[in-house]
């Protein structure tokens, strides 16, 4: 009877040992779940972002407008004196240099990419916050750590599953556990690197329509400036020089 008694346990023991890395998993998903979840509230909600239809903004010599609903963008290079009409889903639209439309076909399908891949990075610095649930975005509860303020922040991991321009990519990303904002993030240019590249703040939250945006960034950060939400725009922008 003792020997039956013990095999149960050594058994129960073993169940127990073989769920436990599946419980384990499920509670960092939860919580990683739940700081993304808080963090969507604190910015407006994801309701109101989707709500939210025309976004302009600078980001280094370029300027951007986009209309989240259709996918249209206007993309103006000042360095390079062009400017790119496009619908960023379709990748179809025209191109101008030097104030003249390209009409090479070859010459035209180059620009357009280039503008695809500007729009990615640059509405990347605008918007992250609100895309760590996106398809192919793998999420990792990494650890808590102290910001330059003091504050402790939870750090999410994001990688990539063949998704954007640069999928080898890895960010952390850091949650201030008392008002839910992200305030600071790491870019690892290789998922495998231990270092980052660079940790920059992601702070200056500012209302623009119905939701909290961070754009004129402290001293070295970086990113977008000049954001503004409408209501409304001239369709022209999106179809005209």
């Amino acid at each position: 009877m003792k020997s039956y008694f013990n095999i149960k346990a050594v058994i129960l023991l073993f169940l127990i040992l073989l769920a436990s890395p599946v419980l384990v998993a499920q509670s960092d998903s939860d919580k990683t779940n739940s700081i993304v979840s808080q963090m969507l509230t604190a910015m407006g909600g994801i309701e109101n972002y989707n709500n939210t239809r025309f976004i302009q903004w600078e980001f280094g010599k370029r300027k951007m407008y986009w209309d989240k609903w259709t996918g249209d963008v206007r993309i103006e290079s000042t360095e390079d004196n062009q400017c790119i009409l496009m619908n960023i889903n379709t990748l179809k639209g025209k191109a101008y240099a030097n104030g003249h439309l390209v009409e090479n076909e070859v010459n035209t399908k180059k620009l357009l990419n280039q503008a695809k891949n500007w729009w990615i990075n640059d509405s990347y610095w605008l918007v992250m916050p609100w895309k760590l649930h996106d398809p192919g975005v793998t999420l990792k509860y990494v650890k808590t750590a102290k910001l330059p303020d003091g504050k402790m922040a939870d750090i999410l991991e994001m990688t990539f599953n063949a998704v954007g321009v640069t999928p080898n990519n890895k960010y952390w990303v850091y949650v201030d556990q008392e008002d839910h904002l992200l305030k600071q993030w790491s870019f690892f240019k290789n998922f495998n690197d231990n270092e980052p590249q660079f940790t920059k703040a992601w702070d200056n939250y500012q209302k623009t329509g119905m939701i909290l945006l961070s754009f004129d960034r402290s001293k070295g950060a970086g990113g977008p400036k000049n954001v503004v939400v409408n209501t409304t725009v001239d369709s022209a922008i999106f179809t005209k020089l």
